[in-house]
Formats: structure tokens, sequence, C-alpha cells
């Protein structure tokens, strides 16, 4: 089991240090030159190198979400197991509990992912389309 899915709230803080570079799109869009020093910095290269560094953020942050959504989606099916083999265990009962919560924000994770990307392409979009197009 992956050891930052077991730590829920570390995990939690974890995906906020990992947001930071969407936090701080603009301030990194605006190192971009107007147009009357456009010749002073390479805003191609600028543009490129952010793009990667979005995707990669990105990519990293919504693995990381899937795996702890398995573990955790696989605990709560060994917990049910559990619990239909001992119906009065209420210790089983409790933590399963527990882990449909756990799971439900998780899955909700995915959905603050979606908006994240959208906002950041958006601003990113907005400032470097006429230096640099992604997928070229």
């Amino acid at each position: 089991m992956a050891a930052y899915c077991l730590d829920f709230l570390g995990f939690q803080e974890a995906l906020k240090k990992m947001r930071d570079v969407d936090d701080k799109i603009i301030y990194a869009l605006n190192a971009l030159p107007t147009e009357s020093f456009k010749g002073q910095v390479d805003s191609e290269n600028t543009c490129r190198d952010l793009y990667a560094k979005l995707q990669q953020s990105h990519l990293s942050r919504q693995d990381k979400i899937r795996n702890c959504i398995t573990l955790s989606a696989n605990s709560l099916k060994n917990l049910r197991e559990q619990q239909e083999a001992q119906p009065s265990d209420v210790d089983t009962g409790s933590k399963f509990k527990a882990e449909q919560r756990k799971l439900r924000v998780l899955q909700s994770e995915l959905y603050v992912e979606d908006i994240i990307k959208e906002r950041t392409y958006k601003a990113f979009n907005e400032r470097c389309r006429s230096y640099f197009h992604a997928g070229q």
C-alpha cells in the first residue's frame, strides 16, 4: 500500500503542495514580456517549459489520487467482507464507514483536479497562445 495513502491528512497536505504550480500560474505567466519587450525573453521556450511542468504535475497528482482511490476501494471491499462475516463487530463497522467517507473525498479530489486543470490551462492559453500551441 502506498504510504502517502495511509496518512490521509498528510496526503491532502501533499496535494496542496503539488498544486502550488497551478496556484502560481499567474505569477509564472507574468514573466512573459509585453509586446514592447518581446525580443528580450524567449517566450516560446518559457511557455513550452511551463506547459511541460503543468502536464507533469497534473499527471502525477491524478495518478496519486487514482492509486489511493484503488487502494481505498480494495480496503472497503475487504472491510465489507469482514462486516458480512461478523455483523456484530462494531469496530469493523466504524472502519467501514470511515473508509467510505475517505473514498468519497478521494473521488471528489478528481473533480477538484479537473476544475484546477481547466482554470490553469485557460490562464496559460490566454498568455501563451501567441508563442506556443500545445501539441507542437
